[in-house]
Order: structure tokens, then C-alpha cells, then sequence
């Protein structure tokens, strides 16, 4: 079977020599995950000149025709419906990039090119339901996907997505959910053909800054857990020479921390085990957070004595 004129052209982008394949790698991996991608990306990143970031783009365009188009509105290439990606981008990279910046400055100039949390585990969404969601949070636009809950079960559903989270054990993203009319978190592996909406305008009360538990900022004061044995090792462990580790964490993340964590925040610090370090102080800092049921041992102060704690699985 012979290769498509429209398909990438693989072989012949393993006869170039590396740095010039690096400058492809990047033009791709613009238009794949941020869904645009203009002349000044490639100059500004390799340094180059303007007639150079030109002749990379044209030599893309000869390798992968069907992949780009330019949008003569703004002059910025988009990827056609029809992209295929020339490299096989690995996960962990392409999250480290989308979440650090890599390459994109020195030192602490780094910055994420999406809002993104960025917890220490990492998880391996796939790549073909990550790249439209990255290319929506990126531009500001909405999705249409197949969706699996365990409240519900299977249905299209339509949202606007406004930042990657990993909470430690899994990715998922951030968005506001049209058809419950508020913001919800959806993890990528629940997720079928995701389709950006060209069209479908954003509302302000679906916007980032509307997100009330987004954008509330929780200080958390961590103590070494009463009944461990040895609070000072605690106290080296995580640095606390003053026996409390203050956490700024978001309303939206508090309990995903909090269980990945094993911290134990009940509020007479009554979860007992090795795995127990550390002990939340004031429970009421939780107060208001939507997943604070998520944490350890933590008892909703409004519910009866009847509820029991929920721990951590």
C-alpha cells in the first residue's frame, strides 16, 4: 500500500540532521497540543531569523501537507482536521512541557503554556483526548465529548475546559460543565472523542475566573501527628523547624492533596498507623471546599454525629 500524499512523510524526517529535526519537533508539537502556531515561535525558540522560522515551515508543509493551514485572519497556521502528528511525542515530555515550559525560557523565567497544577506524580492520559483539550484551554474555546460518570453513566457532554490538574494518582481536567451549569473536574481515561467547538462562544460564567473553588486559595497548617513517635523526624522530613508546614493549596485540589498525602484531618486526630505523619490542625480551614470529603478522617462540621469520617482509599 502506498503512502498517502497527505500523510507525513516519516522516513525522509529520519535523513535530517537532528537540530533541524528539533525545530520540526517544536512546529509540530505547537500545532498538535496548542492548536496554532505562528512564524515568531520557531524564531523566538531557536534563535533564528525570520526567513529561517520560514523555510522550517515550508519544509513541514512538504513533509506532512495534510497537517497545517494558514489562517490568513491573524496569520497563525492551525492544524487541519485531518492532522496526523509527524512525531511520536512521548507522555511524560509533552506533560512536562505543557507544564513547566520547557524550552520556553531559562531559570525561572519558565512558564506553563497552559494553567496547569503540577503534583509530583505523573499520570499518562492519551495523547488523541489530551491535544484537543490543551488546544481548548489554550484558546478559549468549548469541547464535545462522550463522557463516563459513575453518577451517570454514559452521555455527550459539552464543556469548557480551563486547566489541567494532576492529583497525584491521576490527570484530569478543570472545567465548566454546560450541562450541570457549574465547574467540575473529568479525568482524561473517562473521555471519547473530544471535538473542539469552533463556533460556540464562551459565556463569562463559564470563564476561569467564575470558578470560585479554582480560584480560592486554602492555607492549610500541617503538624506532625500527635501519636507518632517521633514528631522531630516528622518535623526533618518535611522541613518544619517550627513544628507546623504551612500549604497553599486551591479549594478545588485541597482534598486531592490531603489524600495523596495521608494526612490525617480528622478533627481529634483519631486515624492512627504508620502511614499517619502528619496532622491537620484546624479542620475548619476545609470548611466550604467541595472535595474536603476527599481528606482523611475529615467530618463535615455541619453534618449529624451520625456521619462517620471518610478515609482515604
Amino acid at each position: 500500500m502506498t503512502q498517502s500524499s497527505s500523510q507525513p512523510n516519516r522516513a525522509l524526517l529520519q535523513r535530517l540532521p537532528q537540530v533541524q529535526r528539533e525545530r520540526l519537533s517544536h512546529i509540530d508539537f505547537k500545532l498538535f497540543f496548542l492548536g496554532e502556531l505562528k512564524r515568531a515561535d520557531v524564531a523566538d525558540r531557536f534563535g533564528t531569523g525570520p526567513a529561517a522560522a520560514t523555510r522550517d515551515i515550508a519544509q513541514y508543509k512538504e513533509l506532512a501537507p495534510g497537517n497545517l493551514a494558514l489562517d490568513n485572519t491573524d496569520k497563525i497556521y492551525r492544524p487541519t482536521e485531518n492532522f496526523l502528528p509527524l512525531f511520536d511525542h512521548a507522555p511524560q515530555r509533552v506533560l512536562t512541557a505543557l507544564s513547566r515550559g520547557f524550552g520556553e525560557g531559562i531559570g525561572d523565567e519558565l512558564k506553563p503554556m497552559v494553567r496547569c497544577e503540577f503534583p509530583l506524580a505523573l499520570s499518562v492520559p492519551k495523547m488523541s483526548v489530551l491535544a484537543p483539550i490543551t488546544r481548548a484551554i489554550h484558546r478559549g474555546k468549548a469541547i464535545r465529548m462522550g463522557y463516563t460518570s459513575v453518577e451517570s453513566g454514559h452521555n455527550e457532554r459539552e464543556i469548557v475546559p480551563t486547566a489541567l490538574v494532576n492529583n497525584g494518582m491521576r490527570w484530569h481536567v478543570r472545567a465548566y460543565d454546560r450541562r450541570r451549569k457549574g465547574f467540575r473536574d473529568f479525568v482524561f481515561t473517562r473521555m471519547e472523542d473530544p471535538v473542539l467547538l469552533e463556533g460556540s462562544a464562551i459565556a463569562d460564567a463559564e470563564k476561569v475566573d467564575q470558578d470560585a473553588q479554582w480560584n480560592r486559595i486554602i492555607e492549610l497548617e500541617l503538624v506532625p501527628h500527635p501519636a507518632h513517635p517521633r514528631p522531630e523526624v516528622v518535623m526533618m522530613d518535611y522541613d518544619m523547624p517550627d513544628g507546623v508546614l504551612r500549604v497553599k493549596v486551591r479549594a478545588a485540589n485541597a482534598g486531592y492533596m490531603l489524600r495523596r498525602s495521608t494526612i490525617d484531618c480528622s478533627p481529634d486526630h483519631s486515624l492512627s498507623g504508620p502511614e499517619y505523619a502528619l496532622w491537620l490542625r484546624d479542620p475548619l480551614a476545609l470548611y466550604g471546599a467541595n472535595n474536603a470529603q476527599l481528606a482523611p478522617g475529615y467530618k463535615d462540621p455541619n453534618a449529624g454525629p451520625e456521619t462517620r469520617p471518610i478515609k482515604a482509599w
